[in-house]
């Protein structure tokens, strides 16, 4: 499907707006050419893994639209994926409140677009800009392409989900509404060992840290990296049972279908680690994380035998040591939890900026998200001040 120029201005007419309904549709060296920030979420192997495994397409509510912004000479110069949903699952900037509500208005909540890395609550770029072009001007057509679409499959709204400071500007001077939310996450303050950054935490708090590490270490033989180009099949077996089984345990969705983590580590070799606990020999536990040279991104983790106190060492510690021992200034281990805070993780805003179609509830949506704001600000405040970091007074 290719879009013609608008003729409103706010698009340049030589730029051409197509859209794909598969990855496979855009060149890899040309898509992971354009600027894709720290975040490894809309790579193209990344999305490659998604298809694969047939986690996003038919039948899942992920109906991939990726759009493609060209140069009058045909080159790839700006991108994104956006995706058609007919549920909210798996965003994880929750709106299942304003579906509800959208029936008071008479609104048909779905179809709606998403733009977002399926299933992955991470913040990331999602005007994906190729170096030395007009930024302005590529952002103007991806906006201009996504609004499109919407028109096409008559959606009811448009959500960019977890996208930048920047781009959440952009959105929000072409008539979206910013919705801040939070996550916790850990940054790398120059510390030179996982002692350096204890250093920084209070008394009690480092106290508190150091004997969970301990505990843990007396159980396990240790933790040990492994990259995706040397994953081997029980490894990437083991990190399929691991997911499932915390998704049955917490009573989630396993969204990732069987097949993903063979294809990401087929895709993304480079970028895929396994952080797996063994005893006696044998491996008891495990987490998945995605690396990039400017951050660190863990995503899921679980085990076949119980140990206390290994969730935080596989999943926090083992990753934050990773951080500093490579010099990665971020390290994001996914949604929720304020377990995270006591652990060195700190409260971080994420965002997002949304469009209805509907006036009135365009109206009711920006009367909450003012509300809402004021309330996530004050939380994040009180939250900081419960923090283990030392006072700087």
């Amino acid at each position: 499907m290719t879009l013609a120029p608008t003729t409103s201005g706010r698009t340049p007419a030589e730029l051409r707006v197509r859209i794909l309904s598969s990855i496979a549709g855009v060149p890899r060296a040309a898509w992971d050419a354009l600027d894709h920030g720290p975040s490894p979420f809309l790579r193209h192997g990344f999305l490659t893994a998604l298809e694969a495994s047939d986690s996003v397409g038919r039948g899942t509510g992920w109906d991939p639209a990726y759009l493609v912004v060209e140069d009058p000479a045909g080159a790839v110069i700006g991108g994104t994926a956006a995706w058609i949903k007919m549920h909210s699952y798996g965003e994880y900037i929750f709106d299942w409140s304003w579906a509800s509500a959208a029936s008071r208005f008479g609104v048909e909540y779905y179809p709606k677009i998403v733009v977002a890395a399926p299933i992955t609550p991470a913040n990331g770029k999602r005007m994906l800009i190729a170096p030395g072009a007009d930024a302005a001007q590529v952002s103007a057509a991806l906006m201009f392409g996504v609004r499109e679409l919407a028109d096409q499959v008559e959606a009811s709204s448009i959500h960019w989900l977890f996208c930048t400071d920047e781009e959440e500007a952009r959105l929000c001077e072409a008539g979206y509404t910013a919705r801040a939310t939070y996550q916790f996450h850990w940054q790398n303050r120059g510390y030179q060992d996982f002692d350096g950054f204890l250093g920084a935490l209070a008394s009690r708090k480092r106290k508190q840290l150091r004997k969970e590490r301990a505990r843990v270490a007396a159980a396990i033989d240790g933790v040990t990296w492994v990259a995706g180009k040397d994953l081997d099949a029980g490894a990437l077996e083991a990190m399929d049972r691991y997911y499932r089984s915390t998704v049955e345990e917490h009573g989630g969705h396993d969204y990732l279908r069987p097949g993903f983590f063979h294809a990401l580590a087929r895709e993304l070799p480079d970028e895929t680690w396994f952080a797996e606990a063994r005893a006696g020999g044998e491996r008891i536990a495990g987490a998945l994380f995605l690396e990039t040279a400017q951050g660190l991104y863990g995503r899921y983790w679980g085990c076949d035998r119980h140990v206390d106190l290994l969730h935080f060492e596989v999943a926090y510690y083992a990753g934050i040591d990773r951080a500093i021992a490579r010099g990665l200034p971020l390290f994001e281990a996914g949604a929720q939890g304020e377990h995270k805070l006591l652990r060195g993780f700190e409260p971080a805003l994420t965002r997002s900026a949304h469009w209805f179609r509907d006036p009135r509830f365009a109206a009711a949506i920006r009367d909450f998200l003012r509300r809402e704001s004021v309330n996530v600000v004050e939380h994040m405040r009180q939250l900081a001040e419960a923090g283990p970091y030392r006072s700087e007074d």
